[in-house]
């Protein structure tokens, strides 16, 4: 049966990548874009980064205006939360109303991860949306003390676009060494370098355990003992993919919605897309659950072309992890497994600027990372697209690198 009223649920790339591809691809019936957002699907990345700074006014932020959707007759359903799904009856409850649906896809993302800890001091936030940046930014002022508690990414590029605005900032990092998880503790231990560079206190191995204040928050205790004053603390310790509205409803929920490989949900005419998805990646071998903008809009490209094939029809999705960080003027980038197996420097050392490197595991080429390199890894990344060998690998890239640096 024709598909003659679709439905996207999640407001951000993956699901604006999903109404893209469907009108590209002919799709001429209804289309709702529902988000919990009240504002135009926008760009992510910059929010930790250029919007802190001010670099990037929020109004450059959206990836379409309003006239775009308009001209595509695509139905906004902004600042409309999904509350619960009724497969039998093939509709969604939006806010206070429920949508019927022919097709649909769910793309409903991913939340940070909170501490338990932080009790109703104010001047405590997690970076997952515009409203959270500018309520962090209004706080940034030169001289202001900043506590980020988390290394990663988010964390990082926080700390970074806090010191560029004169704050005092402290990152307070559980594990031995920052990104741990993401690219091992060597690399992790020299990237962690970086901020120490830049006038930021690096605290590994602290274990945040409470908050200090009246009403607003003024000291971050450890476990230890020791308390590190704050005017500001922003938690980066990781997401948790938004599946609770979903309960109740018969689909597969572990750390995340589970799919088939073609990110299908189980029921015809349902896919999913984004970091709310957990799906055997044929390149990892492995259920995974991707936290990357890169993965996020293919999937969303892929679930609607899926919906429109139809489930028998619909293709694998196969993807080669790919994430990048912008930290005190230092572009970090990292594609494939690069949290196992032995790291192995093409140029420099791991303290080096630039860096490029591999990472082999039982033999077998499986990751990248560069750090101001782009041009090197760019070559990297094409390689481990091509299943290449660990020995062509490194001499393809190595064509690529200066002679002092070979």
């Amino acid at each position: 049966m024709p598909l003659k009223r679709v439905l996207v649920v999640g407001g951000s790339v993956a699901g604006l990548r999903a109404v893209e591809t469907l009108r590209q691809q002919g799709y001429d019936g209804e289309l709702f874009l529902i988000g919990a957002e009240p504002h135009l699907p926008y760009d992510r990345p910059p929010l930790s980064k250029q919007v802190l700074t001010g670099e990037i006014d929020v109004q450059q932020l959206p990836y379409r205006d309003a006239a775009w959707f308009a001209q595509n007759q695509i139905e906004l359903c902004l600042g409309c939360e999904a509350k619960g799904l009724d497969l039998g009856a093939k509709r969604i409850q939006a806010g206070t109303r429920w949508l019927a649906y022919d097709g649909l896809i769910l793309a409903t993302g991913s939340r940070p991860c909170n501490l338990p800890t932080r009790g109703r001091l104010t001047g405590i936030h997690t970076l997952r949306t515009l409203d959270d940046a500018l309520a962090i930014k209004a706080q940034i002022l030169p001289g202001t003390r900043v506590v980020i508690i988390g290394s990663g990414f988010i964390g990082a590029e926080v700390a970074s676009s806090a010191a560029a605005c004169g704050a005092q900032v402290t990152i307070l990092e559980a594990s031995a060494a920052p990104l741990v998880r993401a690219v091992g503790i060597r690399l992790g231990d020299a990237l962690g370098r970086i901020h120490d560079e830049h006038g930021v206190t690096l605290v590994c191995n602290a274990r945040v355990v409470g908050f200090g204040g009246k009403a607003h928050v003024e000291t971050v205790r450890l476990e230890d003992g020791w308390i590190f004053p704050a005017d500001l603390v922003v938690v980066g310790i990781g997401v948790v993919p938004n599946v609770e509205w979903l309960a109740g409803s018969g689909l597969h929920i572990a750390n995340g919605l589970i799919c088939d490989e073609t990110l299908n949900v189980g029921h015809d005419d349902v896919f999913a897309a984004g970091d709310v998805v957990s799906w055997p990646n044929r390149w990892s071998g492995a259920m995974v659950r991707g936290e990357q903008w890169m993965v996020a809009a293919d999937q969303g490209r892929h679930a609607a072309s899926n919906l429109l094939l139809g489930r028998s029809h619909a293709s694998s999705f196969s993807t080669i992890p790919y994430f990048w960080s912008d930290q005190y003027g230092c572009r970090i980038q990292a594609a494939g497994r690069t949290d196992i197996g032995e790291m192995v420097a093409l140029s420099g050392d791991e303290f080096s600027r630039p860096f490029v490197a591999l990472y082999r595991h039982v033999g077998k080429f499986v990751g990248a990372v560069a750090v101001n390199a782009p041009k090197a890894f760019a070559v990297l990344r094409q390689q481990l697209q091509q299943h290449a060998e660990v020995e062509q690998a490194i001499a393809m890239v190595r064509k690529h690198l200066p002679a002092s640096d070979r």
